[in-house]
């Protein structure tokens, strides 16, 4: 699934090519695929808008357009936005194509998971699921205590509580284990355990690595692509992600694979603690 890296570099990609052009036609391929808003269709809300800004929430974006509208578009586990400056056929699993004044979007989805909204800009935040997101990562106003307070009193373990996106918005399995590799602190602990100096290393090491995936324009094991439609290149990075049974980077010893959370979680039992 998309996590906050590859979602701001889709974010990215896409603002330089759409960013003040019209969507002039939707063509649905298949329309479970969006989401109108009341009683109107999607089409007749989106038609003819203009696209103004390109943000990102957690694991969303937020295309906003004129009229006080904003699509929400959440990935999934496969979906897709790709911009073509020409016109292109739809391939198997396309299901949304917006025609610009200039080229094109497609979204597609191999598993039919993902979805895009259209919404009031004004109800985007309190009338939507984003509104129960945790605090963003990269963000100024996200410090060590703040993720203190995120945690709170919970009894949870450490891989549960970071994929928690009540907790915290934007990370996932990939940056989750790394981000605990980097801090040197095992998945398995719990969030009521870790001392002062422990959480200003993990909220360290959770910057450091999602800057490192946007800086590498994130991780492509198998369907992710930027809108260009090319692979990010973070796995060349990854520590623990995917290697159980590996070698440590660092020390050598073979690296463990567990559940947590209902999720595979690889890592050090030298060096995370």
């Amino acid at each position: 699934m998309p996590e906050l890296p590859e979602v701001e570099t889709i974010r990215r990609t896409l603002a330089e090519h759409v960013t003040d052009l019209k969507i002039e036609e939707i063509k649905l391929i298949w329309p479970s695929a969006v989401i109108g808003w009341e009683d109107r269709s999607f089409e007749a809300l989106v038609t003819g808008r203009r696209i103004q800004t390109i943000d990102r929430r957690g694991k969303y974006l937020l295309i906003r357009l004129d009229s006080d509208l904003t699509l929400i578009a959440h990935m999934r586990m496969t979906g897709r936005l790709n911009y073509y400056a020409e016109y292109q056929e739809p391939e198997k699993h396309t299901h949304v194509v917006f025609r610009l004044e200039q080229g094109e979007v497609h979204f597609s989805d191999v598993r039919k998971f993902g979805r895009i909204q259209v919404i009031p800009t004004p109800q985007c935040i309190s009338g939507s699921t984003l509104c129960k997101l945790g605090p963003e990562p990269l963000e100024s106003e996200f410090t060590p205590d703040v993720l203190r307070e995120r945690f709170g009193k919970k009894k949870l373990s450490l891989k549960a509580a970071l994929l928690d996106q009540h907790v915290l918005a934007g990370l996932g399995n990939i940056y989750v284990d790394e981000s605990l590799f980097k801090a040197g602190i095992s998945p398995e602990r719990g969030v009521d355990t870790l001392s002062e100096e422990e959480i200003c290393k993990l909220h360290q090491a959770i910057q450091t690595i999602l800057q490192a995936g946007i800086d590498a324009q994130g991780t492509s094991f198998r369907d992710y692509r930027d809108a260009n439609g090319e692979k990010g290149f973070f796995e060349r990075e990854l520590h623990v992600y995917g290697r159980g049974g590996e070698p440590c980077k660092v020390c050598g010893q073979t690296l463990e694979r567990l559940r947590l959370a209902g999720r595979t979680t690889v890592y050090c039992s030298r060096c995370q603690k």
